[in-house]
C-alpha cells in the first residue's frame, strides 16, 4: 500500500512513541475511532505497524528488516530533508562510497547537480540514479545482487571496496542502540558496511529518527567510528551525551 498523508503521520507518531492507543491517535488526528482502526488495519496488513488490543506499536523484530518498499515509504519526507543536508555538505571534486539503503538512494538523487564526483557503490539503485550525472564517475562493486533492494553483498564486494580509500563513506543503518552500537539485520551487508568504514577518511551516517533505540541483530560498529550524523530530529536521551563523548558532529535536518 501507499499510505495517505494521515496514515504516514500515524506511522511516524507510533514510531516516536513506541506504543500508542487507538483513542490517543483518534484525538491527535481529529478523526473517529473507526477511522483510526481502519487505518491501523491497513497499515498492519502492510507490515508497517503491529496491532495489539486497544493500541498499536512499531514492529520490533531484531532478526528481519521491513520490506524494501515499506522502507521507501516510511519517513519519506525526513529522508528527503536528510538527503538535502548531506548533499549540501558534500563538496564537488571528491570521492565517496555510498552503501545500501533508501536514505542512500535519496542522497544520490540530491547529488545529481554536483561536479567532479567519483562514487563507488554497492547499490544498483544509487548507480542508476547517479549515472544521470555526466560530471560523476560511478564505479559499481562486484558481488551478489540482493534481489529485494538491488544491494550488492558478499566477499567479492568487500575485496573490491578494499582497493580504495575515499574522502567520505556515506552509510545508512537500521538501528542505533542506547549503548552507542550501530546495528543492522543482514550480516553480509554488515561486513560490507564495515569495509566501507575502514576505507573512508570520514564516515558520515544518515539515519532518521526511527533508527534510535531500534533493535537489530548484527553489530556494524560504534558511534566512535562516525564523524558526522545527519538526522531529522533531535536525538532522544541518552544519544546527545553519547554523540558528544564520541566526538560526532550531529546535523539535525529540519527543512
Amino acid at each position: 500500500m501507499t499510505p495517505n498523508p494521515r496514515q504516514a503521520q500515524l506511522v511516524e507518531e507510533t514510531q516516536r512513541r513506541g506504543t500508542v492507543s487507538v483513542e490517543a491517535l483518534a484525538e491527535q488526528f481529529g478523526v473517529t475511532l473507526q477511522t483510526v482502526r481502519r487505518d491501523v488495519k491497513l497499515l498492519a496488513a502492510a507490515g508497517l505497524l503491529a496491532r495489539f488490543h486497544g493500541g498499536v506499536r512499531v514492529p520490533g523484530s531484531t532478526t528481519e528488516n521491513l520490506a524494501y518498499r515499506q522502507r521507501q515509504l516510511l519517513n519519506e519526507q525526513a529522508k528527503q530533508r536528510i538527503a538535502r543536508a548531506v548533499a549540501k555538505a558534500v563538496p564537488n571534486d571528491c570521492s565517496l562510497i555510498i552503501n545500501i539503503g533508501t536514505t542512500a538512494e535519496a542522497i544520490a538523487r540530491e547529488l545529481l547537480q554536483h561536479k567532479g564526483l567519483r562514487v563507488i557503490t554497492n547499490n544498483l539503485n544509487v548507480a542508476a540514479v547517479l549515472s544521470g550525472n555526466r560530471d560523476c564517475e560511478v564505479i559499481v562493486a562486484g558481488g551478489v545482487v540482493r534481489a529485494r533492494d538491488r544491494g550488492i553483498i558478499g566477499e567479492v564486494t568487500i575485496d573490491f571496496i578494499q582497493q580504495f580509500k575515499v574522502d567520505i563513506g556515506l552509510i545508512g543503518i537500521s538501528a542505533i542502540e542506547a549503548d552507542g552500537t550501530l546495528r543492522d539485520f543482514d550480516y553480509r551487508e554488515v561486513k560490507v558496511a564495515r569495509a566501507i568504514i575502514g576505507q573512508s577518511r570520514e564516515v558520515w551516517l544518515a539515519a532518521d529518527h526511527s533508527k534510535f533505540n531500534r533493535p537489530a541483530m548484527v553489530e556494524v560498529g560504534r558511534l566512535e567510528q562516525v564523524d558526522m550524523l545527519f538526522t531529522d530530529a533531535e536525538p532522544p536521551a541518552p544519544f546527545p551525551a553519547l554523540l558528544a563523548e564520541a566526538g560526532v558532529t550531529c546535523v539535525t535536518c529540519t527543512d
